[in-house]
């Protein structure tokens, strides 16, 4: 009986993975640099800092390199204490359109990040606003070339996925399973989808300043550590045309200095609990449990039932059913590889680890967050 709603439950499974993935066999090709300037807009940066001074240096030497249509280069510092604010002054000398500022005292209700992004919009310019992580490495031809993608497909809100950079052979292990969450979840970049299904990237997350004034700012994503997946789905539901697109050749990013920070940091934000309702997040926990976190223990297990006795025929479905979920991830990574600067063999090996991401998955869900970036926040309700 068990093997029998095992089968049924990940066949099931297989079925919805399958009408997900098939869009991207028509997906955007990776967005690339606009090489030439882009004079008829303009284009306000926000970055959010706080003590960034081991990882913002490249962020704002390809930022300087940027023509137009960047007008400003706003950094939101919250009170860093580690040379932030010194290399930005720098910067700033160098090119007047970098401005340091500070942001407010945060409100309670607020996540750090999103409150700095909130305070960047209220003193950007620009018609368009960019919001960049510090650990951004942005390639020649970033922000022309986001403004033509956004221009060409329609959009007045679109984020980027980006190229992984200097990741160890551990992180090469681990951090494809945890991205094929998302994947599994929403689909891969490049790909319209639902509203409710919409994935985002906040490291280059651009919008229409005027779109994102009239509905909230960065209000709507206030509470959540999943600000960038919430607020385009807020503005999606709100009417915006929005957009996820593959922003590999537009820039370089090294979240995580080590797994181990990785598995804690970006893995207490993957369960995307403030974008989701949570009917949906179980839904999406159990179906994350069928197709990535079973597959490899069942046929493990059926490999050790087959040679002490006969398999069932329902057992050799199963058995089957598994086989073609494990063969979803290894046909996935060859365009998963692209994302990446140099993906090692432990990065052809990611499968293995499947069961890992997805307990990763049920821990950020049964846990609610409490501290990001060094800071605690309350618990709510």
């Amino acid at each position: 009986m068990l093997v029998g709603a095992l089968l049924a439950m990940q066949s099931l499974a297989l079925l919805v993975l399958a009408v997900r993935l098939a869009p991207g066999r028509t997906r955007r090709a990776a967005t690339p640099p606009h090489p030439a300037e882009i004079t008829d807009t303009t284009v306000s940066v926000i970055v959010p800092t706080l003590n960034e001074a081991q990882r913002i240096g490249p962020c704002l030497a390809g930022l300087r390199t940027q023509p137009r249509p960047l007008l400003e280069v706003l950094i939101v510092d919250s009170g860093s204490s580690d040379g932030t604010r010194e290399l930005v002054a720098d910067a700033a000398a160098i090119d007047p359109r970098v401005r340091l500022l500070s942001d407010d005292p945060r409100p309670p209700d607020w996540v750090g990040k999103v409150w700095a992004l909130e305070q960047g919009l209220r003193a950007a310019r620009g018609e368009w606003v960019l919001g960049i992580d510090a650990d951004v490495e942005p390639q020649p031809g970033l922000v022309a070339g986001v403004v033509a993608a956004a221009r060409e497909a329609g959009y007045s809100v679109v984020s980027f996925a980006p190229r992984f950079a200097a990741q160890s052979a551990w992180e090469q292990l681990l951090q494809p399973a945890l991205l094929l969450t998302l994947v599994y979840r929403g689909g891969t970049a490049g790909t319209e989808r639902d509203p409710e299904r919409l994935m985002a990237n906040g490291q280059c997350f651009l919008a229409r300043r005027d779109a994102l004034l009239r509905h909230g700012g960065y209000a709507p994503a206030r509470e959540s550590f999943a600000d960038d997946v919430t607020l385009a789905r807020h503005l999606a539901r709100q009417g915006e045309r929005v957009g996820f697109l593959d922003g590999s050749r537009l820039y370089l990013v090294r979240s995580y200095r080590s797994a181990r920070e990785m598995w804690r940091e970006w893995g207490r934000s993957l369960d995307l609990r403030q974008a989701t309702s949570a009917t949906r997040q179980w839904l999406d926990v159990l179906f994350l449990i069928a197709v990535q976190g079973l597959p490899l223990p069942m046929l493990v297990l059926l490999a050790i039932g087959a040679s002490t006795s006969t398999l069932s025929s329902t057992a050799r479905l199963l058995a089957v059913v598994n086989g073609v979920l494990l063969g979803i991830h290894l046909l996935l990574l060859r365009p998963l590889s692209h994302s990446y600067e140099r993906p090692g063999p432990s990065f052809w090996l990611s499968w293995i680890t499947d069961p890992l991401a997805v307990v990763r998955i049920v821990l950020s869900t049964l846990q609610q967050r409490r501290q990001w970036r060094g800071r605690s926040y309350a618990r709510r309700p």
